[in-house]
Order: structure tokens, then sequence, then C-alpha cells
């Protein structure tokens, strides 16, 4: 009984071939492609990269987007080769198993429940957030209470406690019960959605480009110093600390595009269109972050976005700096909240997976691996989800786990840079749809680029990337070990 046991290759292929008989496979290339922006443009975009401008880079965010695009496509292109050639749900959380033995790849599925359920949580506390700048910027009527707006660990400047985040609980809910309904279902809600953000971003790229002011693009990338917010954290601000840290930063931008990878088991021909899915979204987003970074920054003063942009920094920048389009920071408005909706879905979505995948190996309690007989979904594990999201989101304070998200991203990348490198040495005969190129270089730079930008991060950070996992390490010891199939297969549950 081996921590270090791996799941045989001809086994995963096996569930390969009989998934008809649970997941359904209902999506195509452009579902991929669609499903990847609709994870990616959203609480990243329209919230990181005024944070990363404030605290990190300035102007210079654009270099830290191209950085964290750079850690993302060579992560993607291992993930294309991976997800093509393992089509299974669970993503870096398989491909791992498969690779490295079933410790890390606990390790690795416990790393995405800090990926995909925190972040789900925390995009959904912004939401909120955003509601109340719809009903009282665009809509022109009152605001949700703020005690039912909050968490109780939240006062306004007014002394009025949190009680519960109500808008937060009521999307999650929401979306957790369209995925139960279908993954087709939730592809479509997710295509319109993602055609609503592109188009208000190309926007405001082209409507903001006249706009810019070179005085805020001076100097482009600022002098070495420290930033100090209003919490007393300090931040590396200028020269390449600060572009490292405002690549970790925007990262959580670009998070979702791993997620497409675990719905490789509802794909239709997953090898051919899982890397389509994959790199296409990263390549289309990547050049619309740097666009829209490069306006954004130069539409207003870094002390603008330390001060007066805050959490609807996008749509103040607008308002201020754009006289005549104050019908755009509306858009942008309701973009945001469309926006965020999609990017929880895919996350709801890649969790429910990951859960199956860990439910069916018997790391995880088995009901998380039953599929709804009509709708051919997770259905308990997306209910198990429901909860463990919806008590997040309303009840803890949303700045508390950003970063918390981008460090679990980052490091779940490093592992599936790895497993590359391992499957084509123990595996060297195995069918290849998509190859990754120039192996072991690609892997190598892409956990180097990762690396960096966990360095960039800052401790508190690895600190907290520490406590998660030691509290892995509990549950994997006293209740996952004893069931596991692949090292108990007389013990099935």
């Amino acid at each position: 009984m081996s921590i270090w046991k791996r799941k045989p290759m001809a086994l995963l292929l096996a569930e390969a071939s009989e998934s008809e008989k649970g997941l359904k496979r209902t999506l195509t290339a452009w579902s991929l492609v669609a499903l990847g922006i609709g994870a990616i443009i959203g609480a990243g975009l329209f919230v990181r990269t005024a944070t990363a401008a404030a605290q990190n880079a300035g102007p210079s965010v654009t270099i830290g987007f191209i950085v964290a695009a750079i850690g993302c496509a060579l992560a993607g292109l291992c993930y294309a080769e991976l997800s093509s050639s393992i089509p299974i749900a669970g993503s870096a959380y398989t491909y791992t198993y498969a690779t490295m033995g079933e410790f890390l790849a606990w390790i690795i599925g416990w790393d995405l429940i800090l990926e995909y359920a925190v972040g789900a949580a925390t995009v959904g506390i912004a939401w909120s957030e955003y509601l109340n700048n719809l009903l009282v910027n665009v809509l022109h009527v009152s605001p949700i209470p703020y005690e039912f707006c909050h968490s109780p660990f939240q006062t306004s400047v007014d002394g009025v406690n949190g009680i519960i985040n109500l808008p937060a609980l009521f999307i999650v809910g929401a979306i957790s019960l369209l995925l139960i309904k279908g993954t087709q279902e939730s592809a479509f809600v997710n295509g319109i959605i993602v055609v609503v953000k592109v188009a208000i971003v190309v926007m405001i790229i082209v409507f903001g480009w006249s706009f810019i002011d070179d005085a805020n693009h001076t100097p482009y990338i600022p002098e070495p110093s420290v930033f100090t917010d209003e919490h007393g954290i300090g931040h590396s601000y200028g020269g390449i600390l600060g572009i490292l840290g405002a690549a970790g930063t925007v990262f959580f931008a670009f998070i979702g595009f791993d997620a497409v990878s675990t719905a490789a088991q509802e794909t239709k021909n997953p090898k051919r269109d899982m890397p389509i899915g994959i790199l296409g979204s990263l390549a289309i987003c990547t050049v619309l972050y740097i666009l829209f970074a490069h306006v954004l920054t130069g539409l207003e003063s870094v002390e603008f976005f330390r001060t007066g942009g805050k959490e609807a920094s996008v749509a103040n920048a607008i308002a201020s700096a754009m006289p005549g389009y104050e019908w755009l920071g509306q858009f942008v408005t309701v973009a945001i909240l469309a926006g965020f909706s999609s990017v929880i879905l895919v996350m709801l979505l890649g969790q429910s997976r990951v859960f199956y995948s860990m439910g069916n190996d018997g790391l995880l309690p088995k009901a998380f691996s039953e599929v709804h007989p009509k709708y051919k979904t997770p259905y308990k594990a997306n209910l198990a989800i429901l909860v463990i999201v919806g008590l997040f989101a309303a009840f803890v304070p949303g700045d508390i786990v950003g970063d918390m998200t981008s460090i679990g991203t980052l490091f779940a990348f490093i592992l599936v840079c790895v497993s590359v490198i391992v499957l084509r040495k123990t595996e060297p005969n195995m069918k290849r749809e998509f190859k990754t190129p120039l192996v072991p270089l690609v892997p190598i730079l892409g956990i180097l680029v990762c690396l960096a930008m966990i360095y960039g991060l800052g401790w508190t950070n690895w600190l907290r990337l520490l406590g998660w996992l030691a509290l892995g390490f509990i549950v994997y010891f006293g209740y996952s070990k004893k069931r596991s199939k692949l090292n108990n297969p007389n013990n099935q549950e």
C-alpha cells in the first residue's frame, strides 16, 4: 500500500472509453474556446489590472501581463498534450495521478479546491459589490442594505455591521443549479455572456485609445520602491520585482483556461478540440489584456487607482477621463456582472469535475462521483460545492483569498509541467494527438516562470499555501488513504 502508487494508463484510457455511461459528451472546440474566454475575462481583467498598477507596476502592468501570459502559454502547451492524451475529467489531478502517484495527485486535487472553490467564492463576493454599483449608478435605485451584502467580519464607515452576503450566496446557488441541469445548457448561457464581455472590452480599447495621456505612461517602468497599502502591507513597486509582483497579481486574470481541461470527458472530440480550446482562449485573451491594460493605465494616474479607483476602477476611470462616454461606464458595470457570472460558472464546473474524479478514485466520498440519471451531471458534487462555496461567499470577506487562488493555480501548473516530462519517460509509446514542442525545455521554462510569479506574490501567500496543504495532509492520511480504490482494491465502498 504505497502513497506513490500511480494510476495505470490503461485504466485511465478504459475510463475514457466508458465515459458515455457517465458524463455526456456535448462540447465542441468552439464551446471550449468560449468556456475558456468565459473564465478568463472577468474579475481579473476588470479588478486586478488596476490593483496591480496601483500596488506593483504602474503602467508596466502590461509587461506583467506578458510575463503571466508566457507562464500560462508554457503550461497551456503541457495541458494541451495531457488533456488530448488523457481525456478524463479532473484536469491536473488526473494527470498527476497517472505520472507521479496518489499522494501528489491528492495534493494537486486539494490545491485545485483552493483554486476553484475559493476563487468562485471570491468572485461571488465581487459580483455582490458590482450589483450594488448597478443598482445605484445604472438603475438609480436604492442599494441592498449594507448588513445583507457583507460578511459578519465587515463594518461600514457608519458603523453598520455585516450579517450575510445574500447576493453572493444567490449567484453561487443559481449557477450551481444551472450546472446540475446540464453542461450544454451552461455552455450556451456562457457563450452569450462571452460575446457581451468581449464587445465591452473591445469598445473600451477602441474608444479609450484617443483619451490616453502620455504623462500617465511616464516613466513606463517606475523606479524600484515599496508601496504600503491601507492594510499596512508593503508591496514591491517598480523595477523587475514590481513587474513580477504584477504578473503574480494579474495571473488571477488568466485563471480559467486550465478549467477547460477539466471538461475533457464531456468533449465530443477531445484529442482535437482540447488543444484548440486551451490555446485558442489563451491567445485571444492575452492580446485583449495587453491592449486593455495599456488604455486603462493611460486614462488615469497610478495615484487615481490607489485612491479614487478601488473596486470599480474601470467604470470610475471612464467617468473621470472620458467625457461623453458615461454610457460606456454603465455598460462596463453590466459587463462585469455578466463576466463575474461566467467566471463563477467555469470555476464551479471545474471544481465539480475534480470532486467527481476524486470520488471515483475513493479519495473523497463515493457520492461525489454519482451522475444524475436524467441530466448526466455530477449533481451531488455540485450540491456539496454549492454548500462550501455558498457559506464562504456569504460569511467571509473577499479580499482575504484573491492571491491564494493565484498561488494555488501556479502550484498546479508546475505539477502539470512536471507531468509532461515524467510521462514522456514512463509512457514513450502512448498515442499523443497533440505534442508539447521542445520537451523538456518548454515544461522547464513553464516551471521557472511560475516559480518566479510565486516568488512575486510574497511570503504571506507562501504561508497560506503551506497551511492549506498541511490541512490536506491531515484529510489524506486520516480518510483518503484508507479508502483509495487503487491502494485498497478489496475495500470498495
